[in-house]
């Protein structure tokens, strides 16, 4: 089993289909242990499995008590065509639970989810959370300027998306997103080697991170990091004890996906503001959704 979960953690960005082969392999050794059901989601959701991934994810939740992939999860149901499940998840989740990056990226594929429903207004307002532009750059600064210049840009605020693309520039010193990429191609700056026509150029900037699934769509980090080699023998023997308690392919462990994933609160503190250099009043996220 452990090695299987070393194999993940080598093949995921690279050749997830395989990656997701590893997977069930070591859930067929071990399904009752949450780390390896965590490795089964989000292989499955590197793969474009989204229903694998909604399900050991959400198996995964139950068997920890933790809510560490809701973003991902928000992002499979935005690719299964039921961007609503999306929002309800991010108004659901329970903030006292939930760490703030997570909290970040769900906020961004709930906005997503909006742009889904036509809500481009809505997304935009979304994202104007006092996060977007605190003066301290956190984690998630970089995603969050970069998101919000998208939701811009798809509602046609082609100047204002192209300051938050250099915002966002500005503090992705390590290439973390394309964000330098898509000011130059705002600013009619043809990328060498780049032989589409024009009308092609502005359709990708526009959709590069509309659709669920995307890479780089939910920035994902595994709770609990993939075996090493050293533990191998260790790993190995706890899945030895826990497979002869197990049914075929694990199936005793699995009991179904709960029906929601509970709670009435924002998973963000801060109420939503308008950023700098916007006027207008405060408007809260899905107040502005159910406006539209």
């Amino acid at each position: 089993m452990a090695r299987h979960l070393v194999a993940i953690g080598q093949l995921i960005d690279e050749d997830p289909t395989e990656a997701l082969a590893h997977a069930l392999a070591a859930r067929r050794l071990a399904a009752r242990i949450a780390a390896v059901r965590e490795a089964v989601g989000l292989a499955a959701y590197h793969a474009g499995e989204w229903q694998t991934a909604v399900a050991e994810l959400r198996t995964y939740h139950r068997m920890t008590g933790l809510q560490s992939h809701l973003a991902v999860l928000a992002d499979c149901e935005r690719a299964l065509g039921r961007p609503e499940r999306a929002i309800d998840l991010f108004r659901g989740a329970d903030r006292e639970k939930l760490d703030r990056a997570v909290a970040v990226e769900l906020l961004i594929v709930a906005a997503g989810a909006r742009g889904d429903l036509g809500q481009k207004d809505a997304a935009v307002a979304m994202l104007q959370v006092p996060e977007l532009t605190g003066d301290a750059p956190e984690p998630w600064t970089i995603r969050l300027r970069y998101a919000y210049a998208d939701a811009l840009l798809a509602g046609g605020r082609r100047e204002e998306a192209r300051e938050w693309f250099s915002r966002a520039a500005e503090l992705d010193v390590e290439g973390a997103t394309d964000a330098a990429e898509r000011l130059l191609e705002l600013d009619g700056v043809m990328i060498e080697g780049d032989d589409a026509d024009e009308g092609d150029d502005e359709v990708e900037v526009e959709d590069f991170t509309a659709g669920p699934g995307a890479p780089g769509a939910v920035s994902v980090r595994p709770d609990t990091e993939l075996v090493d080699e050293d533990s191998l023998d260790g790993a190995d023997a706890e899945s030895e004890r826990d497979g002869a308690n197990d049914g075929p392919d694990g199936a005793r462990a699995e009991s179904g996906p709960p029906t929601s994933e509970a709670g009435d609160s924002d998973p963000t503190d801060a109420k939503a503001q308008r950023p700098a250099g916007e006027s207008g009043d405060a408007v809260d996220g899905d107040q502005a959704g159910s406006r539209r």
